[in-house]
Parts: structure tokens; C-alpha cells; sequence
């Protein structure tokens, strides 16, 4: 609107600036006095419109100001906030450090603890690599088979390899029962 009201006292500050020569003649009685005041009011329209203009202009430059400090203002809380979150961690990394070795030792026994029994307890029985042949075994024991008939066949160690096939075989049976128990 401002800007409105600054070109309109342009138009007319320049429309009686012209006015006179142009419009008045010489017939018009107080010609001079006329002539002076259509001057000094286009004089004062264009004081008018310079006015409003330099109003306008600071009002943008207090809001582009005032957006800057409020742009500014973010940046700083974020920087102070990533500040204070690092040293946060740093503090908490440092207690962490500092805690006495005697409660470091603890805890890693713990863990060492449960991280052993939890590789004996997956290791069971069922997912050794000679329990289906385990398995293969127990079942030609029951249907009556030889320990001969078991390692030639079943281990497939006969031969030469028959006295280690039957070392083999008396392992392997007593791991495994020992582990059903």
C-alpha cells in the first residue's frame, strides 16, 4: 500500500511540475502565484513520496534484520545443544573409563561366563556333525547287528581301517550317551 501511496505522489509531485508551462497561459490573472503553488505542491508530493519510499525501505531492512537474528539465534541454540550433547557422552565415557578395573574384571568374568555357557548349550548333541551317523548306529545296534556289521557299513572303515573305525565307534558311543544322560 505503501508503495502505492509513493507512486501515486510521484505521478502527481511530476504533473504539476509540468502543469504550469504547459497549462497555464499568460490571460490567467495571478499567473506567477499560480505557477508557484503547483510547483511547491509537486515539490512537496515528491518530498512525500521519497519519504514513504526511505519508511518502506527500513521497514524491509528491519525485517530482513529481524530475520537474520532469529536465523542466528537458531544456529546458536543448535550449536549449543550438539555442544552440550557431546560433552555429555564425553563425561559419561569418561566415568565409564574411570570406573575401577576390579568392576571392569567382574563384568567381563560375567560375560565370559555367559558367553562360554552359551556355546556349550548351543553345541548339543543334535547339531553335532556325527549325530544322524549316531543316530544310524543306535538303530542298527537295536535291530541286532554286529559291531563288525556297524563299522564296515556304516562307518565304511573296514580293512585296514577297521581297528580305527572300531576306536570310532566306542567314542562316539560313549560321548553321546554320556551326553543324554
Amino acid at each position: 500500500m505503501s508503495g502505492l501511496k509513493a507512486t501515486a505522489l510521484t505521478i502527481s509531485g511530476i504533473a504539476l511540475w509540468l502543469a504550469p508551462p504547459f497549462l497555464l497561459t499568460r490571460k490567467v490573472p495571478l499567473h506567477n502565484l499560480t505557477t508557484g503553488a503547483t510547483l511547491i505542491a509537486g515539490f512537496a508530493c515528491c518530498l512525500e513520496a521519497r519519504k514513504l519510499a526511505l519508511k518502506v525501505a527500513k521497514e524491509e531492512d528491519f525485517e530482513a534484520l529481524k530475520e537474520r537474528a532469529i536465523n542466528a539465534d537458531l544456529l546458536d541454540e543448535i550449536g549449543t545443544a550438539s555442544y552440550v550433547s557431546e560433552k555429555q557422552r564425553r563425561l559419561e565415557a569418561d566415568a565409564i573409563l574411570a570406573s575401577g578395573s576390579a568392576e571392569v574384571e567382574a563384568k567381563r568374568k560375567e560375560l565370559e561366563a555367559a558367553y562360554d555357557n552359551d556355546l556349550h548349550d548351543s553345541a548339543s548333541a543334535s547339531e553335532h556333525p556325527d549325530y544322524p551317523i549316531y543316530l544310524e548306529v543306535r538303530k542298527a545296534m537295536e535291530a541286532g547287528k554286529s559291531v563288525t556289521w556297524i563299522v564296515e557299513n556304516i562307518l565304511k572303515m573296514g580293512g585296514r581301517k577297521f581297528a580305527d573305525g572300531k576306536a570310532k565307534l566306542e567314542a562316539m558311543l560313549q560321548q553321546f550317551e554320556e551326553e543324554e544322560e
